[in-house]
């Protein structure tokens, strides 16, 4: 059929496009349609599949948290770079100058600490006031 005008497609104008040949480029080669599946496995390994999904901004609270033990362990490093200061022979902690928003209860706790944060865990409130410091919400 080379030497007619339309080769055996019929109309010419049924093979216009590129639905014809199904899709320009990469197009068909998912899951379903495995003519490319090796090329995909050596030259784009995560092309293929599902990635789950991303929540909306307004839908996250990504709350980041500190341990009490933690406060205990690296006191001395918080008053170094200047997080913690003492007032009237007081140690305070504020952990808002950490990029922490609230404190954990995991762990224990020694020292006499003010501590403020914008949220405590139960544990960790009771925890500092247990070690003969205060628990401040800001």
């Amino acid at each position: 059929m080379r030497g007619s005008r339309t080769c055996g497609g019929g109309c010419s104008k049924k093979r216009r496009g590129a639905g014809h040949r199904g899709g320009r480029g990469n197009a068909g080669s998912g899951k379903e349609k495995k003519q490319k599946y090796t090329w995909f496995q050596i030259h784009e390994p995560n092309h293929l599949g599902k990635y789950g999904f991303q929540r909306a901004d307004f839908l996250r609270s990504d709350q980041s948290g500190i341990n009490v033990s933690a406060i205990d362990q690296y006191i001395d490093d918080f008053i170094a770079i200047g997080c913690a200061t003492y007032e009237d022979d007081a140690l305070v902690l504020d952990v808002a100058s950490l990029g922490v928003k609230k404190v954990l209860g995991s762990g224990r706790i020694s020292k006499p600490v003010i501590v403020k944060a914008s949220l405590f865990s139960a544990k960790a409130k009771e925890k500092i006031e247990e070690a003969g410091g205060q628990a401040i919400t800001q």
